[in-house]
């Protein structure tokens, strides 16, 4: 049998999905996974707070709904079969006013459709008994909604990759895919090298690679970085599990929530700014080249355009009181000394060329190379399930892998 030659891009969680299921279900796959940082899931991965996306907000149907109630599986299964920590404390989604209220009853039904398990509306008496210390006049209860160690899950799946033969280049960035007759050569700081299938799962840089590549200038990334405070450990103990505002249906960030973490802490956060540094991780970070492309795409400009609102809005949660009193709403009694500053994140958002942002997972094959162009939350939680669509379907007439059974 003729061994395949596959190149993966990206040592995150997606990048790591990809490769363990290319080398532990079909062993005629070589497969070789690229990284430019010295440890793998040190972006997206690595920054966020760790929760397992139950899929009530998505759009039934759409390809998030489909590969996150998926993905809960597999994690799910994974983990337990790793001893990485999974713990499905539970989720409110917290309504105050007369017009979130109003809103409950359609993330019911999305949740409903999309076969979110044990899902309901629940009253101010009952939510009491889940999070005794939470005020509201009413919740969405999503028991089953998790948390999970998202770095150790990935390290765990770069040890399978390796344990099955594959091989993990940590600290070598790829420049550019192009093709030479029926390979695909991947250009990397270490030389280059030839391949039968190239899989793109990098994130923050997803849209550069993939334009320098052929695939076309859009969807592309626009960075949010959001920051988040944590509570201190007394006042940690108020919280059982995760706390969530009602979304707001035209605005792609959820706000302010709670959210307990496998390392028994609780953040805060986050806000949604736009970012001039893809990659940096401190609250003045910025970077030339990131600034300049957000600067002159029109894509942006139009966005902002009609924004601008929520923009503002938005300023104004830049200070520890914002925060506060996004905390308070569900909590009264906390203080401005139970919170401490916590980590921040970058969201690699997709933006099409009209100014819309892209909501749903965007994957593109261009030849024999896939290019995971848009991979937002719940991509984390989605990661295995993303994986498995790559290789069952976008990739399904190469017969690269036997398919996944009872899984």
């Amino acid at each position: 049998m003729h061994t395949r030659r596959i190149a993966v891009i990206g040592g995150g969680i997606i990048g790591a999905s990809v490769a363990a299921q290319l080398t532990t279900r079909n062993d005629a796959n070589s497969v070789v996974l690229y990284e430019k940082e010295s440890a793998p899931g040190t972006h997206q991965t690595g920054h966020n707070s760790g929760v397992v996306h139950a899929g009530l907000y998505y759009q039934p149907g759409s390809l998030k709904a489909r590969l996150t109630r998926r993905g809960v599986e597999l994690l799910h299964a994974y983990s337990e079969s790793r001893g990485i920590r999974y713990d499905e404390c539970g989720k409110l989604v917290v309504a105050h006013t007369e017009k979130q209220l109003g809103q409950l009853d359609a993330i019911l039904d999305k949740a409903r459709a999309n076969g979110v398990p044990r899902i309901a509306i629940i009253g101010e008496d009952a939510m009491h008994e889940i999070e005794p210390h939470c005020v509201g006049r009413a919740a969405i209860h999503s028991p089953h909604t998790a948390i999970v160690d998202y770095p150790g899950v990935t390290r765990a799946l770069l040890e399978d990759v390796r344990a099955a033969g594959g091989e993990v280049r940590l600290g070598t960035s790829v420049s550019r895919i192009t093709q030479q007759g029926s390979e695909q050569i991947v250009h990397t700081s270490g030389g280059s090298q030839a391949f039968d299938y190239v899989i793109a799962c990098n994130g923050l840089q997803s849209d550069r690679l993939a334009k320098r590549s052929g695939a076309g200038k859009y969807p592309a990334i626009v960075p949010f970085s959001g920051d988040y405070y944590k509570l201190r450990p007394e006042s940690a103990k108020l919280v059982n599990g995760l706390l969530y505002p009602v979304p707001d249906p035209d605005y792609p960030f959820l706000g302010v929530h709670l959210t307990r973490t496998v390392d028994d802490e609780v953040t805060v956060g986050p806000n949604a700014f736009l970012s001039f540094a893809r990659e940096h991780y401190h609250r003045f970070g910025f970077n030339v080249r990131d600034a300049i492309q957000i600067a002159s795409s029109g894509a942006f400009w139009r966005f902002a355009g009609g924004n601008f609102a929520e923009a503002i809005n938005q300023l104004r949660t830049a200070n520890k009181r914002s925060f506060l009193a996004g905390a308070q709403e569900f909590i009264p009694e906390l203080a401005s000394e139970d919170l401490t500053p916590g980590l921040r994140g970058v969201r690699a958002q997709a933006m099409n060329e009209d100014g819309t942002l892209e909501d749903d997972f965007v994957i593109q094959r261009v030849n024999n190379a896939v290019f995971v162009r848009n991979a937002p939350s719940p991509a984390a939680t989605s990661a295995m399930a993303i994986a498995e669509h790559i290789i069952e379907e976008i990739l399904a007439e190469d017969r690269l892998v036997e398919p996944l059974r009872g899984a």
